[in-house]
């Protein structure tokens, strides 16, 4: 046996490419024994929160340096004429001392209709909530009922229309054969030759004068007459083979097809006459005497064209009854099902959508209000901070634009200048709090408000930035002019939403969701950093955020308190006991598990949630 492996491995002695590819195969061999008896499928987690009430607070952050200075620019925070200017040069005055008011008209105007528009917002809501009062019921309940008469009048109205459309068709019929009876003798008997009947007598005799008018009016009156006929024959065999009790379809096709026949028959009489006024207009300019009795049929013809006139103005009336009465039902089937549904969902009262919507509305008016008073309240300037008035800018009957200069304060309180990009500048406002740290300083930490905020910025390098001033609320000795200091300032503030980690919210398009747990879940699994697993997938929510901050976002709809959602996913090993936790929208990886670790990162959070 020894012998033979050395005389195998001696076969390979000149074929080192075959060897170094067997070398190769049994490595990779080994390798997947190693990965298929030491690897253990993954098991994926779920970290869950619980949707919550709290505070919102968004801010922004950015440093400066303590002012040397302590002048400040009062601005105004609206455009319009100055009506009173309320400090002078010299004068020593409080913070939120009036400084100057400019016409506040428009800004009155405005939160007026926004008081309105609340009240009217409320009184829905209140309305949406309320059940549904005798009156209403009974109110919705009658025009159900008058819904159903309606279509029952209709039913009604059709039927005696189509009894209507028949006694006008037999009406007609007692008629008609005399008509086309009377027709044809004018056209084809022989009262003026015995061998020429009178279409050609008449013809002949303009033929004599006018050698081709007279054929081409014969022929006219001929091919009117045929189809005339053909339709009369047809039409009096169904109307003989149809009575009042039939059905509803075959009297009004009789109605239609009596309608099309009286048509026909009119344009006949119309040629025939045609002929014979053009026979007695060629002998007369010539001083000729036409025969008498072309008079007869000029008569007997204006009576036929009489008739069928008012045969067609009949029969249009009966169709057009019998459209109007048929939609006039389709109309009242909707009307009934509509007010159906309007009598249930009067019984049943608002839905959850419609409360939810009329609330949402409630909240918009009410932050249209507020925005409506921070208006009004631009229109008075202020002072903000204590001090002395150095300069006015602005006396009464001035007309002024927004940003313009009012009056110049010098106060006695450091003051710190902070520079923000255009973005962060856009939201910050005169008389927002802020809290103020720094670099020189490690354990203190005051407040301040912003007291002005740069109109025009300036510009390097590309990046545009204004610069803030914020008083300091209380002096420190250890702050000195010139120090590094750092501003958080607070942008807006929601009390008592709902709100949920931003981690949370996916978006689809311009639809944001959530992902909640299809089942069951125990109260203490939330918030559990190792996640839980569950036993079906989980479901889409759908959501719709307002506020936002770097940490959490508030939900105006979807979701209520105490919800659960899922945060993130946790992907565990159980071969080697570790565990890796990975953002639900992004992972990666390739076929020896290779480089496509869990990606981290770093949050900077300059918001605060209470």
């Amino acid at each position: 046996m020894f012998q033979k492996i050395i005389n195998f491995l001696k076969s390979f002695k000149h074929h080192k490419i075959r060897t170094g590819f067997f070398i190769i195969l049994i490595l990779l061999a080994g390798y997947y024994g190693y990965k298929k008896i030491n690897i253990t499928a993954a098991e994926t987690r779920y970290v869950l929160a619980a949707v919550e009430k709290g505070t919102l607070i968004a801010s922004i952050s950015g440093s400066g340096q303590v002012s040397a200075s302590n002048q400040v620019d009062v601005k105004a925070k609206t455009s319009g004429e100055v009506m009173s200017v309320g400090a002078k040069a010299g004068q020593e005055i409080k913070s939120g001392a009036f400084l100057a008011q400019i016409d506040a008209s428009d800004a009155l105007k405005a939160v007026r209709d926004a008081a309105t528009s609340l009240e009217t917002a409320k009184l829905e809501l209140e309305q949406v909530l309320e059940p549904a009062d005798e009156l209403t019921l009974l109110q919705s309940e009658s025009a159900l009922i008058q819904a159903q008469k309606s279509k029952q009048d209709s039913e009604e109205n059709l039927i005696k229309a189509h009894e209507d459309g028949f006694n006008t068709v037999s009406s007609i019929f007692l008629e008609l054969p005399n008509i086309m009876t009377g027709l044809n003798d004018i056209l084809f008997s022989y009262n003026y030759s015995g061998t020429q009947s009178n279409i050609y007598y008449y013809s002949n005799a303009i033929t004599t004068y006018n050698i081709d008018t007279g054929s081409l009016y014969r022929d006219d009156a001929n091919n009117k007459y045929e189809p005339a006929r053909a339709s009369y024959n047809k039409n009096f065999d169904d109307y003989k083979k149809t009575s009042r009790f039939s059905d509803e379809t075959v009297i009004e096709t009789l109605i239609l097809e009596t309608y099309e026949t009286i048509k026909n028959i009119a344009e006949a009489v119309k040629s025939a006459n045609n002929l014979i006024r053009l026979y007695q207009d060629t002998l007369t300019i010539r001083n000729l005497k036409p025969q008498t009795l072309s008079d007869t049929h000029l008569t007997n013809l204006s009576s036929y064209t009489s008739k069928t006139n008012s045969y067609l103005t009949n029969l249009l009336s009966a169709k057009s009854t019998i459209e109007t009465d048929k939609e006039n039902i389709i109309s009242a089937e909707r009307t009934i099902k509509e007010k159906e549904l309007s009598l249930a969902k009067t019984k049943a009262g608002s839905d959850d959508l419609t409360i939810r919507a009329k609330k949402i509305l409630v909240q918009q008016k009410t932050d249209a209000l507020r925005a409506a008073n921070e208006t009004l309240s631009d229109c008075s300037a202020r002072a903000p901070f204590d001090g002395m008035v150095a300069e006015t800018s602005v006396k009464k009957g001035d007309t002024i634009s927004s940003g313009a200069t009012i009056a110049t304060l010098i106060t006695k309180q450091k003051i710190a200048e902070i520079s923000l990009n255009e973005v962060d500048a856009a939201k910050v406002k005169v008389g927002q709090k802020s809290t103020l740290t720094f670099d020189a300083v490690p354990d203190l930490s005051l407040t301040g408000e912003v007291i002005e905020v740069d109109t025009l910025g300036t510009v390097s390098q590309g990046v545009v930035s204004y610069m803030v001033k914020i008083s300091f609320d209380t002096e420190d000795e250890r702050v000195k002019p010139g120090m590094s200091v750092s501003a958080s300032i607070i942008t807006a503030t929601k009390q008592d939403v709902l709100m949920i980690p931003n981690s949370a919210i996916k978006s689809l398009g311009e639809t944001n969701y959530v992902e909640m747990p299809n089942e069951t879940i125990a109260a203490d699994a939330v918030g559990k950093n190792s996640g839980i697993a569950l036993t079906t997938a989980p479901k889409q929510q759908i959501i719709t955020v307002d506020m936002t901050n770097d940490s959490y976002t508030e939900v105006s709809s979807g979701l209520s308190e105490g919800d659960q959602i899922i945060t993130r996913t946790v992907s565990s090993t159980t071969a080697n006991s570790s565990s890796s936790s990975t953002n639900r929208s992004s992972s990666s990886g390739n076929i020896f598990n290779m480089g496509g670790g869990p990606q981290g990162g770093a949050v900077m959070i300059r918001t605060e949630v209470k």
